[in-house]
């Protein structure tokens, strides 16, 4: 597939990516169905360390296992015993974030409500926990 027009919005987010490597930093990017987001992000970090995790409408535990087998295929990773929720998975992102820098893509964020509606604000407690590492 061919990429064409999309200059201004890689260098924002090519200067977004450079703050975010000197502190965490967190972007939401939004916009209509269909018209190239997950493209666009996928081609930002063509040359960088990156996660990308689709939040698919299936069970927490079978999600966390598909994004850890991902994590260990990217990141050279593996953790102590098993991860088999959100929370616990996003902890241990967090806690190898202070030791290798990657970016996590999140594609179809809105799903983990329906999943598990403990999920933004497990994130944003862990995320307060993590932000200056």
């Amino acid at each position: 597939m061919r990429f064409y027009d999309r200059e201004t919005e890689l260098e924002m987010l090519d200067g977004i990516m450079q703050r975010a490597s000197e502190m965490g930093q967190m972007t939401v990017l939004v916009g209509r169905r269909r018209i190239g987001k997950t493209r666009l992000i996928q081609k930002s970090l063509e040359n960088d360390k990156f996660l990308y995790f689709f939040v698919a409408k299936k069970d927490e535990k079978l999600l966390c296992n598909e994004f850890m087998e991902n994590v260990k295929e990217t990141l050279d990773i593996t953790p102590f015993g098993t991860i088999e929720n959100f929370k616990s998975l996003f902890e241990f992102l967090l806690d190898a974030s202070t030791r290798t820098s990657f970016s996590l893509v999140i594609d179809e964020f809105q799903e983990f409500y329906k999943i598990n509606p403990s999920v933004y604000s497990d994130m944003q407690n862990l995320w307060d926990q993590y932000k200056g590492k």
